[in-house]
C-alpha cells in the first residue's frame, strides 16, 4: 500500500519560452489539447471529432507498445492519413521519458511550418495529461484543453481493476508500479472536459448507474458525449447541440497550475455529498486526530469500502504532516504531502500559493489550524451507515485527546514503514 512510481511526473524541462516570443523567432502560436484515457477506442473516437471539427488539424501520437524494442513510435496524421511518421530512442530505459523528449521538438517543428490551426496530442494508453500539459506548457506552447476520453461503461470495471499495469503491457517504463485503477483514476479526475463515448462497437451499454459514478467521481468536468465518432452533442435530455462541442471545450483555455492545485491534496477539489441512481458520495470531515494503530487495523476495510477514495488526514503523533489518501482498485497509497501550514512560522506562509493559503483560511480551526480529516468516498451500494461508524472508530477516544499532543507523540509509529520513515 505504498505510493507507485508515476513516469512522467519528475522535473519539468527548462522553459524555453512561448512559440510567439522574441526567444523564440519564426515560430508562430500554435494551440494544442491533449487527449488521453485508458479507454483506447473511445480515445480515438474524441480524436476524429476533432480531426473533423477543426479542418487542417494535426494529431501527434507517440505509441509506447513498442518501448520493448527500444524505440518509441512517432506518427502525425490529419483526416487524411498519416503525414510523417518516426521513432524515438527510449530514455533511461523509459518509454514516457522519451516521449518527454520528443514531443516538445515534433510541437515546433508543427508551428514552423504554419497552416495548423491545432495540435492534438493524443496521448497514449497509460500517460497520464498531468505530465504531458506540464511539459507542453513548459516548453512554451499554450495548452488549450485537456480531455480524457471515456466509455462511461466501462468507469466502475476500470476503477475496481487493482492490476499492475505492466501485466496488460501498458507500463511506461521498467519502473512504473502504478495499477489500472489508480492510473485511470488521475486521467480521469484531472481533466476540465470528459469525452463520453458511448455505444462503441464491443462496448455494452451504459445504464444511469454508470452515467452517475461518473459525474459523482467528477461533478465539476463538462461532459461531452459524441458517441462513436457522430457529434451528439451536449443539451438537456439529449437535446442535440452543434457537431462543434467539443471542438470549442479543446479551445476553451486550461490553466496548468490551477489544474495542479485542484489536484493537491491540500486544496483538491473533492466531490460533494451525493446519492442517486445507486451511486453514494459520503463526505467524512472531523477535526480530532486518527489513532495511528486503530486507523492502521482498519485500512483494508476501508481501502476496500468504495470503488474510490480520496482526501488528506491527520494522524495523531504526526501534527505536521498532511497525509495524502488515495485509494482504488483496492489499493491505497498513503504518502507525505507536506506539512500542515499550522506547522508553519508565520514568515514561512509568503513562500506558500495562494490557492493553499485560500483553502486553509476557508476550513481554519481555533486551535488546530487547517489540521483535519477530509475523506471522500464514492461508489455504486456505498455502505455509509457501517463506513461512518469504522471512520469513528478509529479517530482518538474522548480520554486520549484529552491527554494532549505530547500523549500523541508516544503513540505506536503504525504508519511509519509504510510512509518509509
Amino acid at each position: 500500500m505504498s505510493g507507485p512510481d508515476h513516469p512522467g511526473h519528475s522535473d519539468r524541462p527548462d522553459h524555453r519560452g512561448r512559440p510567439d516570443d522574441p526567444g523564440h523567432p519564426g515560430h508562430p502560436a500554435l494551440p494544442v489539447v491533449i487527449v488521453g484515457g485508458l479507454h483506447a477506442d473511445a480515445r480515438r473516437a474524441a480524436v476524429a471529432r476533432l480531426l473533423a471539427d477543426v479542418p487542417g488539424s494535426v494529431v501527434l501520437h507517440h505509441d509506447l507498445a513498442t518501448a520493448t524494442a527500444g524505440t518509441v513510435v512517432r506518427t502525425v496524421r490529419d483526416a487524411t492519413g498519416i503525414l510523417s511518421a518516426g521513432e524515438a530512442p527510449l530514455v533511461n530505459d523509459c518509454a514516457c521519458c522519451a516521449l518527454r523528449e520528443d514531443l516538445v521538438p515534433e510541437l515546433e517543428r508543427l508551428a514552423d511550418a504554419g497552416g495548423t490551426p491545432l495540435a492534438v496530442v493524443e496521448l497514449w494508453d497509460s500517460v497520464e495529461p498531468k505530465a504531458m500539459a506540464e511539459v507542453v506548457t513548459a516548453g512554451g506552447f499554450t495548452v488549450t484543453g485537456v480531455i480524457t476520453a471515456v466509455d462511461p461503461a466501462l468507469v466502475l470495471p476500470y476503477l475496481g481493476n487493482g492490476d499492475d499495469l505492466a501485466e496488460g503491457g501498458l507500463a511506461a517504463a521498467a519502473t512504473d508500479q502504478r495499477t489500472v485503477a489508480d492510473t485511470f483514476a488521475r486521467q480521469l479526475e484531472y481533466a476540465p472536459v470528459l469525452a463520453l463515448a458511448e455505444s462503441l462497437p464491443g462496448s455494452p451499454e451504459a445504464d444511469d448507474e454508470d452515467r452517475e459514478l461518473l459525474a459523482q467521481l467528477h461533478p465539476t468536468a463538462r461532459r461531452v458525449p459524441i458517441g462513436h465518432g457522430h457529434g451528439h452533442g451536449d443539451g438537456p435530455a439529449g437535446t442535440p447541440a452543434a457537431p462543434s462541442e467539443l471542438a470549442r471545450a479543446a479551445l476553451a483555455g486550461f490553466d496548468v497550475e490551477a489544474a495542479a492545485a485542484a489536484q493537491h491534496p491540500a486544496c483538491a477539489l473533492l466531490p460533494a455529498e451525493a446519492d442517486a441512481h445507486g451511486v453514494a458520495t459520503l463526505v467524512w470531515h472531523r477535526r480530532r486526530p486518527f489513532h495511528p494503530e486503530r486507523l492502521y487495523a482498519a485500512l483494508e476495510d476501508l481501502t476496500c469500502a468504495a470503488a474510490r477514495s480520496r482526501g488528506r488526514f491527520w494522524l495523531a503523533g504526526k501534527a505536521d504532516t498532511l497525509l495524502h489518501w488515495d485509494a482504488a482498485g483496492g489499493a491505497l497509497c498513503v504518502e507525505s504531502a507536506g506539512p500542515w501550514l499550522a506547522s508553519l512560522p508565520d514568515a514561512a506562509w509568503e513562500l506558500v500559493p495562494p490557492v493553499r493559503r485560500a483553502a486553509a483560511a476557508l476550513d481554519w480551526h481555533p486551535e488546530h489550524g487547517d489540521r483535519c480529516q477530509h475523506l471522500v468516498f464514492t461508489s455504486p451500494g456505498l455502505d455509509r451507515d457501517g463506513l461512518e461508524r469504522l471512520l469513528e472508530s478509529c479517530l482518538l477516544t474522548d480520554a486520549e485527546y484529552a491527554a494532549g499532543q505530547a500523549a500523541w507523540e508516544r503513540l505506536p509509529p503504525a504508519f511509519d514503514t509504510l510512509l518509509e520513515v
